[in-house]
């Protein structure tokens, strides 16, 4: 069974990417350039959540709505990783629970295994 990623981006092209990245290592992929609240997330039902810090448009940041996530019985469990190109994003993930972040511009090869650490 394929594992389902999740990944809020609201940037167009590099969710395109992700989305061709994941694809190609045979993910299923759910993706949103709006933001989810937690129970949006829940309802999706995927096995790790890829997290864009500043999402245009949506009335938090991901690192407060990782701190949901990970606050939520259903949610709790899942693996949040952040990606962005703030300096002070190891920071930002440790304090909100995240568990792992990948800085932006990212390394494909760097992304795929941190992806995959949590996957496998």
């Amino acid at each position: 069974m394929k594992k389902r990623i999740l990944t809020i981006e609201d940037d167009p092209d590099i969710l395109e990417i992700l989305n061709i990245i994941f694809e190609e290592e045979d993910y299923e992929i759910v993706s949103n350039s709006k933001g989810m609240s937690v129970d949006e997330v829940a309802l999706a039902h995927p096995d790790l959540v890829l997290l864009d810090v500043r999402i245009v448009g949506f009335n938090k940041t991901g690192a407060q709505l990782c701190e949901e996530l990970k606050a939520f019985a259903a949610t709790s469990h899942l693996p949040v990783i952040l990606l962005s190109a703030e300096r002070n994003l190891e920071q930002m993930a440790t304090a909100c629970g995240a568990d792992a972040y990948i800085s932006k511009p990212f390394d494909i090869n760097g992304l795929l295994s941190v992806i995959n650490k949590f996957t496998s």
